[in-house]
């Protein structure tokens, strides 16, 4: 395949993974903007809740972000049986997760409390989890459908089933936060129930599709049956990509907490800030998913020039993006942060200054981010898991979360101060996946070309 060729094939694969992850994001987005015009501290509340449920839901889809290097292999290989057995696993492993994680969620409020966020706040996260935690049973199983659709190249499907439960949670969250159309006006509980809804309906629509379209694989066949060997595979790939996946959300969870120290406004202008930048970043997390796929493909195949090609491609797509957002995040960030608060609300002014300069913060990391997030991507293609989880862990937490407690209090700069430390965090990742893929690649690549000979 040509470079020109390659770049079709990531776009392909690529653009509906982007819109599924941005619509994804959406559900999220949507629960903050609506609540923000609803409440400001109502708003901080579903922040920390939020964070919550996001950092568990990501444990969790470790499991299923291991099935697509796997499925995309062996469909290379045109072998079905390890598509099925990889699926059926990871959905006894997520489902098997998210059991346990619902008495963590449902018993929150003491947790907030003791991590010295206010009552009031911790009140209204624990009425929000509530019913949000019911939901990451049907998150995860979302997670791992779509991953056995992207690594067999049906992304489409993906991306319309997300785009759907998009436009639910935003008919119900319009209907039940503000009591609209004759509901009851439930503020941050009816964000809730709309987001547990919206859910179980893309669960629905993407299992029926995989059961029904998907029928030569048999995806669900014996789903009762355990298989030790496929179990043992995904959980051996899974559990370092849950890690990694921790290390870096639990390190902008963490900003979460810390910012919460500040106080009620600068918690809600970091939510804000935190849900564009999050934003942005599901592109390139839709791209890195693409490089998994293609390196698992060109892996599957044995094809090394394939493998290093379609790594040129991905990036230099990616790197694109970033400077298109950066040029936006610098000038012209105040019609962003403006679409999430009330313009009559009395803490309007403070917000928007706040979190101007939050996403100021967040400009000078899109380079890094992008970096870093593609690499793993392509070192999950070639199954490479374990070595990036500890790089994950020294950057984030052991450059990133000191550094941002240390410019945010010690020596004074706040707000800006603790997304300074995530920019160092970040971009140490960014050099070490980065570093560790041009190595890995090498080798990689020599052993794919003599697999072909």
């Amino acid at each position: 395949m040509t470079y020109l060729q390659h770049l079709g094939r990531v776009l392909t694969l690529g653009l509906p993974l982007v819109g599924s992850h941005v619509a994804q994001m959406s559900i999220q987005l949507t629960d903050t903007i609506m609540l923000g015009r609803y409440d400001v501290t109502v708003l901080a509340g579903q922040v920390l809740a939020g964070t919550l449920f996001f950092i568990l839901l990501i444990i969790g889809s470790g499991f299923a972000f291991a099935v697509t290097p796997l499925v995309a292999e062996a469909d290379a290989r045109g072998d079905s049986a390890p598509v099925r057995r990889a699926t059926r696993m990871a959905l006894w492993l997520t489902g098997g997760f998210g059991l346990a994680c619902l008495p963590l969620m449902l018993s929150a409020e003491p947790l907030l409390l003791a991590l010295g966020q206010d009552p009031a706040l911790a009140d209204l996260a624990r009425q929000y989890l509530w019913i949000q935690s019911w939901s990451i049973l049907p998150a995860l199983g979302v997670m791992v459908v779509k991953s056995t659709l992207a690594g067999v190249g049906r992304t489409q499907l993906v991306f319309w089933a997300t785009v759907l439960a998009v436009l639910v949670n935003i008919a119900c969250n319009y209907a039940l936060i503000f009591g609209n159309w004759g509901a009851p006006e439930l503020g941050i509980r009816g964000a809730a129930i709309a987001s547990l809804f919206s859910t179980l309906v893309s669960f629905a629509v993407m299992w029926i599709y995989t059961a029904r379209v998907l029928a030569e694989h048999r995806i669900f066949a014996k789903f009762w049956k355990p298989d030790g060997e496929a179990l043992v595979q995904v959980f051996r790939l899974g559990w370092p990509i849950g890690i990694t996946l921790l290390a870096e959300v639990g390190l902008f969870s963490a900003s979460s907490v810390m910012m919460g120290w500040l106080g009620t406004v600068p918690l809600a202008a970091h939510g804000i800030a935190l849900n564009i930048a999050s934003l942005v970043f599901m592109v390139h997390l839709g791209f890195s998913n693409a490089a998994t796929i293609r390196a698992g493909n060109a892996m599957g195949r044995g094809d090394g020039v394939a493998l290093r090609r379609g790594a040129i491609v991905v990036c230099g797509v990616s790197l694109a993006f970033a400077i298109v957002m950066i040029s936006i995040l610098l000038l012209m960030p105040e019609p962003l942060v403006a679409a999430f608060v009330d313009r009559d609300d009395p803490d309007f002014g403070a917000v928007m200054a706040l979190a101007v300069t939050l996403l100021a913060a967040a400009a000078l990391f899109q380079l890094v981010d992008a970096a870093q997030v593609l690499a793993l991507g392509l070192l999950r293609g070639l199954q490479d898991t374990r070595v990036p989880m500890i790089y994950a862990v020294l950057s984030y937490w052991g450059v990133g979360l000191p550094g941002a407690y240390l410019l945010g209090f010690p020596l004074g700069f706040g707000g800006v101060g603790i997304w300074m430390g995530l920019a160092l965090g970040l971009g140490l990742a960014g050099v070490l996946m980065s570093a560790r893929f041009v190595r890995r690649g090498a080798y990689s690549v020599e052993r794919a070309n003599g697999s072909a000979g």
